[in-house]
């Protein structure tokens, strides 16, 4: 029996060469992968934490209206003339001829007050005057008498003097006792109380047989009020920053609960001209024609002003806003998008918008709600495309 022998197998060292070569090659290439790997992770981060640092913000532009603010404010009416009335004699009330919501003329007769005190006092001013007349004329011819004596030298100058004088004195008394007697009368004239203008009667507080005491005030008390009411004064108290713009001849819509939807047109005539200390407003008259009889005095209203367009004015949202060490400031978006903050007044709030009335233009791009901590000169990055500022009326 033959026995085969296997010969071992001889790898050629070149093969063997080639074989580590790859290898190392191999290694190299996936140590180089993982160290480009890693590296472009990191500048990846890097760069995604230089984004992340560069605040994003909301851009808005300020609007402009066109068409003028339109400001409501609360007013009262009033008569355009009323005059409450009262007595100037005393007395008891005999008859009164108007009530309440009568329509009256100048002069005419509204009550008529008994006045038996005066009445006697006249009775006894006019004794008087009788008196001093009687007086008067004795003295009179008294004095013509020593006149006439005197030019027989009968009596002396001194004496005829004396009776001159007295005639003088007497005559002067009889002017006094006149005028009294005049004054009594004319102070009984007011024993009718008559309307002072046309209008209508607004109040009546008196009754036939009241006792009446002259004078007004804690005195006497008011009979009646008459005023007129074909026209009425519209009082309003107009915040100071608008006091300018409502001038004499301005035109105003009236509107009262009463009369829902419906408009009345009234126009300025007058401002007090100065600012209430306390409201920080100005009184301003208006006047509004009432022939129709429809609006009552004393009563509320509420007016409407229509504004001029303000050339400086532009609104943004309330958002925009930041109030802090620097006062109240706007962030704005300059030149290479770099913050600069803006310090604005305003001029009207409106809720979720404000007008501004210095210290922004139409061509300012506003950020919207600003990140806190945001500095003048800070880069930001922009989120949305500039819009417009949304109206709000």
């Amino acid at each position: 029996m033959s026995s085969e022998t296997t010969s071992p197998v001889v790898i050629p060292r070149r093969r063997i060469k080639v074989v580590g070569v790859i290898a190392v090659v191999a290694v190299v290439l996936v140590v180089a992968a993982g160290i480009e790997t890693r590296s472009s992770d990191a500048r990846h981060l890097e760069t995604w934490t230089d984004t992340q640092a560069v605040p994003t913000v909301n851009l808005v532009v300020p609007s402009r209206d066109s068409t003028g603010p339109m400001l409501n404010l609360p007013a009262r009416l009033e008569a355009y003339t009323s005059a409450p009335i009262f007595a100037r004699v005393n007395g008891y009330l005999k008859t009164w001829t108007a009530d309440i919501g009568t329509p009256v003329k100048a002069g005419q007769v509204l009550a008529e007050i008994e006045t038996p005190e005066l009445d006697q006092q006249i009775l006894q001013a006019r004794a008087d005057l009788s008196s001093a007349k009687a007086n008067s004329a004795l003295a009179g011819t008294t004095a013509h008498r020593w006149q006439a004596m005197l030019s027989s030298d009968s009596v002396s100058r001194q004496d005829v003097d004396m009776r001159t004088a007295d005639f003088t004195a007497k005559d002067a008394l009889v002017q006094a006792a006149q005028a009294n007697v005049d004054r009594l009368v004319a102070t009984k004239g007011f024993a009718r109380i008559v309307a002072p203008f046309d209008g209508v009667v607004t109040a009546r507080d008196t009754d036939i047989g009241q006792l009446i005491n002259a004078g007004s005030g804690g005195i006497g008390q008011e009979l009646f009020a008459v005023s007129e009411v074909k026209q009425l004064r519209v009082y309003v108290q107009v915040p100071q920053n608008y006091a300018p713009e409502v001038h004499a001849g301005a035109t105003a819509s009236l509107t009262v609960p009463e009369h829902p939807g419906q408009t009345f047109s009234a126009h300025v005539i007058a401002s007090s001209g100065s600012v209430n200390a306390q409201s920080g407003t100005t009184l301003v008259q208006l006047l509004v024609d009432n022939s129709s009889g429809e609006l009552l005095p004393g009563g509320f209203a509420n007016i409407q002003f229509s504004l001029p367009v303000q050339a400086n004015m532009v609104r943004i949202p309330a958002s925009a806003l930041v109030f802090d060490s620097r006062g109240l400031v706007v962030a704005t978006l300059g030149a290479n998008n770099r913050v600069q903050f803006k310090p604005v007044t305003i001029n009207r709030d409106l809720g979720d918008a404000v007008e501004i009335g210095s210290g922004l233009t139409p061509d300012d791009r506003v950020i919207d709600t600003p990140p806190d901590g945001l500095l003048d000169g800070d880069a930001v990055q922009v989120a949305t495309t500039d819009k417009k500022a949304a109206a709000h009326g």
